[in-house]
């Protein structure tokens, strides 16, 4: 890559923020704000409680930190959310990202900014991607990690995908976008301000990021961190049962599970989204010294 992601204009960008920051009301408070350099710009970091064994999320694409406004106040802090550097939202990329690897290296750049290790990362849709992405290319402050119906990890996006999506953005008209929302979440979600934030991310930001493309199998079973997978018995965005299967396959060690009523949007019924805190917490333990952070500008 030679160009970094930027918005299409002054007025893309402000009518972007006024929904982003609408968005944000939504979420609990956060107790700080960081901006973390690293090679390729800052990463906006939200931090929610403290004490403990860090949880870090990352969000499916233009998601955002938004996005799990419905899950940080169920969990046990510390926690960290972040934007993703390269998308839409308050991190600002400054570099070119020179291949998927590149990507890896500047989150762990994000994390040692923030004097965390013994980091459990949950990535949900692309956010996923990124977790087993870091686990290949920079896994040494990972304890874990948990993927939520995680996309391009162990089978690729379906046809019915890769077409309405297509469709939503060549029309890019709100009755598309809210279709394509519905069909991709399982229920019209369209109002809500996180789904709000994705669409006005991809409508007004110019990304360019090396293309998310499924991790190859020796990558996959060189993966020794810990892995935790959630699918979406109901997903859309790819085959969730061949997804499943084939992450049993290649990653032998990981726990992995269906939840047969959810769709791609793993935590939009209240069950499915208990049985998502439940698991995480039975991973990270919510007693211990509290790591080491400092704000980075």
């Amino acid at each position: 890559m030679k160009k970094t992601g930027q918005f299409k204009n002054p007025a893309a960008r402000q009518r972007y923020f006024t929904l982003y920051e609408q968005a944000m009301r939504e979420c609990s408070p956060p107790d700080e704000v960081f901006d973390v350099g690293c090679r390729h710009g800052t990463a906006r970091v939200y931090r929610f409680g403290d004490g403990g064994q860090p949880t870090v999320l990352l969000p499916g694409l233009m998601a955002t930190s938004v996005c799990y406004a419905t899950l940080i106040p169920g969990l046990e802090g510390p926690v960290y959310a972040v934007d993703t550097l390269g998308e839409a939202g308050r991190s600002v990329q400054t570099a070119p990202f020179a291949g998927i690897r590149d990507r890896a290296l500047g989150l762990d750049e994000v994390l040692a900014g923030l004097g965390l290790s013994d980091v459990f990362l949950v990535g949900g849709s692309t956010g996923g991607w990124h977790a087993v992405n870091q686990a290949i290319h920079a896994p040494d402050r990972l304890a874990g990690i948990c993927l939520l119906d995680p996309t391009t990890v162990s089978a690729k996006f379906s046809a019915a995908a890769q077409w309405h999506g297509l469709k939503a953005m060549v029309l890019n008209r709100d009755r598309d976008w809210r279709r394509f929302v519905a069909w991709s979440a399982g229920e019209d979600v369209f109002d809500q301000p996180a789904a709000q934030v994705v669409v006005a991310g991809i409508r007004a930001y110019r990304a360019r990021i090396p293309f998310q493309t499924p991790p190859g199998d020796d990558a996959l079973r060189s993966i020794r961190t810990p892995v935790l997978a959630l699918f979406g018995g109901r997903s859309v965005v790819h085959d969730p049962v061949a997804a499943a299967a084939n992450l049993r396959r290649l990653v032998p060690h990981a726990d992995v599970e269906i939840l047969p009523e959810a769709g791609h949007y793993l935590y939009l019924r209240p069950a499915d989204r208990q049985r998502i805190l439940d698991v995480i917490k039975d991973r990270v333990p919510g007693d211990g010294p509290p790591p080491g952070t400092r704000p980075v500008s």
